[in-house]
Order: C-alpha cells, then structure tokens, then sequence
C-alpha cells in the first residue's frame, strides 16, 4: 500500500498514477481528508486518556476527604464517557484503511502512459520466426499425432480448461523445470516448493483481491485460496520479519501448480492448455534494498531471456501500460513468444517490480545501521510450463510432424526429438 505520508508529500503525483491506472484520483482528497480528521481525533483520545490517568492517580490519594473523592469519581465517570464517544467516533476511520488499501501502487517514471494493451511498448524482437516450407501444425495437432496431451478425457473428468500432459510432454515439463532450477541456483537461487493454499487474510494482504479478485480460487470452509503462481505463497514468507541488509538480495525459484478461474476469459482460447483452471509454474521471487530494486528488475528480464534463447524460441519484450499493468506493479515487462499457427506472439513471460507496496501490507522490513524499512519485492516467470510447452513444439516441428527438442534440454529429457 501506499503510505499516508507519501500520498501527503506527492498528492499530484499519486492522483496522476491513479488515474493512469484507470482508478478514481478523487478517492486521494478523501484519504487526506479523514487522515487529517483522524489525526485531530488521536489527538483529542490521548488528551482524554492523559486527564484520566491523572485522575485516576489523584483517587489513588489515601488523604483525600470524602467529599473530594466523590468530585473525582465524578469527574472519572466523565472522562470515561468522552473517551467513549470519542472511540466510537474513531471507527468511521475505518473507511480510511479500506480506501489507503484500494490505492494501486503508483507507475514507475518511464512506465507508458495508455488505458490498455493498445499502450503497450515493443522494446525489442530477438530471434526470427521460424520459416517453413510447409503450413505449421498448431500444438494441439502435434500433441494428438505423439499423444501428448488429452484435451477430451481431462473435460469428462474435470471439465473445460483441462487436460492430462502424457508421454514426452511429461517428461518435457521435468526437463524444463531441472533446467531452469539448475541455471538459477548458479544465480544465487534458493529452490523452494511452496504451499498452494494460503490463509484468505494473507491474500488480501498481497493486493490480488482488490483487481479481479474472481479470478481467484476461494474454500470458503476453509478461508483459504488456491494460489494463482508461486509468488503467491512465497512472497508473504516473511510476513512480520525484519532482514539484515547483508542477506538481500533474497531470491526463491519456485515451483508450484497455479490455479485460475480465468474469471473474464470465456469464449478465449477455451480448447487447449494455452489458458486454463490449473497449471504448473516456476516463479521468480526477489527481496531487495530499494537502491537495488531497478537493477534487480533489470536482471530479472535478463533471466528469462536468457533462458528463451537457450530453448530458441523467438520472443518479443514487452513494456507493460499504465492500464494494462497489474494492481501491485510500479513497473512490468512482458515476453511475448512466437506462435507459428497464429502467426503472432503470445505472452508467456512477466515481470513486476512492486516496489515496497505490498511489504507494507505485509509488514515486512529489512534493517540497516540501526534503521528499519520496508524491503522492495520483485516477481517473474521462469516458465510456465503449458505455454512454453506450446511454443517449443511449434517452433521446432518439422514437416514429418517430428519435433526437435532444444540442445539445452538433451540432458534432462534423454531424447533428442519427439517422433521418428
């Protein structure tokens, strides 16, 4: 969240990001008007709570007359009743912590400024697409001709938006996930398979309730959700904690299934595994000093690129809009990977800097001579798996319908193409 004091010193600011972010800039004068009015309130409730302890302190003098003890029980009752109503009026202050909370983080300087994707920037294409002397098979068919994937038994069992991975697409999620553990331990990388439920109190904390929130899984028995991506349950680690400055940057590599109702998304991409309810995922997670935050980001997207070129899949980097970047982001970058059967890119990889914005909410500092202040947090895709898995047989197929699997791979796998 953003905090009271830098919406006070950056109200131009902030109205401005909020309103390209596609929020109410109008919600920030209310925000200051009820922190200012809660602030004269505090005020008043300790002035109370002063005069009371030392009423109390004056009962307390066994030399007082009769009559005087009266006058100071009298003026205890008192005291008691405006501390009362002046609580009692404190709670319309609560609308004051929902509003700070419904804030979207602000958009970072050099963020492009634009309602939608339409806004979108290319920072540049790596790679050439593919240039076949046949028509392309799209993944579907590849998957059915080496019987890979089933789309149509997965909908009997579980319905639409599912299918089982078999064979060497099995052994091709594994491979990936080896890989890609593998080249960012070399990184300073600590592998970690989190838990994929977390507390609902936790989630509201992280900031994904508060933009689609139905496109998150909720166990209502249980007041728990399904994580949406690792980040999810790694992120919030440490919760309440403070770190030492000399143990950041912190970095997890997560692998986890994901869960989405992908709430909003009906009649896209329905048949498949490109969008769908449950998929598994590696994830970047980092928790740097603030100094360190833009540069961490940096190095975030050079990861992901790297590991695209080791699989030689053509790609495009994106620089995410104000009105298409995530509610938490101050600064997004997506990977967009080439799709031979559509002819177009399609994303596969994001990365977000969020600044210290949800280690607020979270609580969650780090320490530095003698100082506390919050961390700045930083998530990215490794791979998710499904649509890597798409991109990798389309742009390596031949016109045999055999599929070469990238050399970066032959020691995972133990095969060097799927088919003959």
């Amino acid at each position: 969240m953003l905090s009271l004091d830098y919406i006070k010193e950056n109200i131009k600011e902030v109205k401005e990001g909020i309103k390209n972010k596609g929020g109410n800039p109008s919600v920030v004068d209310r925000v200051l008007e009820l922190a200012s009015n809660k602030g004269a309130a505090m005020a008043e409730a300790d002035k109370i709570r002063s005069h009371r302890n030392e009423v109390s302190k004056k009962l307390g003098n066994k030399d007082l007359t009769e009559e005087e003890r009266k006058a100071f029980l009298q003026e205890a009752e008192r005291v008691k009743r405006r501390l009362q109503e002046t609580e009692k009026k404190m709670a319309v202050f609560k609308e004051l912590d929902a509003l700070v909370l419904s804030l979207p983080n602000i958009p970072a300087r050099g963020v492009p400024i634009g309602a939608d994707e339409s806004a979108n920037k290319i920072v540049r294409k790596v790679g050439k697409p593919p240039k076949f002397k046949f028509e392309p098979k799209n993944y579907l068919e590849l998957a059915n001709w080496h019987d890979l994937i089933d789309i149509e038994r997965a909908s009997k069992v579980s319905g639409s938006r599912f299918g089982y991975l078999k064979n060497e697409a099995v052994l091709l999620e594994f491979a990936l996930v080896r890989f890609v553990l593998d080249e960012l331990q070399k990184e300073g990388f600590t592998p970690i398979v989190p838990p994929v439920m977390i507390k609902h109190d936790v989630m509201r904390k992280l900031g994904y309730l508060e933009k689609d929130p139905e496109d998150i899984y909720y166990l209502e028995k249980d007041d728990m959700n399904l994580i949406g991506t690792a980040e999810h349950s790694i992120v919030p680690m440490f919760m309440d904690e403070t770190l030492e400055l000399g143990e950041l940057p912190r970095r997890f590599a997560g692998f986890s299934t994901a869960f989405r109702r992908e709430a909003g998304s009906y009649g896209r991409d329905t048949r498949g595994i490109l969008r769908v309810h449950q998929f598994d995922k590696v994830e970047m997670v980092s928790f740097t000093a603030p100094k360190d935050s833009i540069k961490e980001h940096k190095l975030l997207l050079s990861f992901q690129e790297r590991l695209m070129k080791a699989l030689e899949i053509p790609y495009q980097v994106i620089h995410i809009s104000t009105g298409d970047m995530g509610f938490v982001a101050a600064d997004q970058y997506d990977i967009e990977s080439w799709i031979p059967s559509e002819r177009k890119y399609r994303e596969t990889h994001s990365t977000s800097n969020t600044t210290d914005f949800q280690a607020r909410r979270l609580n969650m500092r780090y320490q530095h001579g003698g100082k506390r202040e919050f961390v700045h947090i930083l998530n990215g895709t490794a791979f998710a798996i499904g649509r890597t898995l798409i991109a990798l047989l389309e742009n390596h197929q031949a016109q045999d319908g055999s599929v070469a699997i990238p050399q970066a791979l032959y020691k995972y796998t133990g095969f060097k193409k799927i088919g003959k």
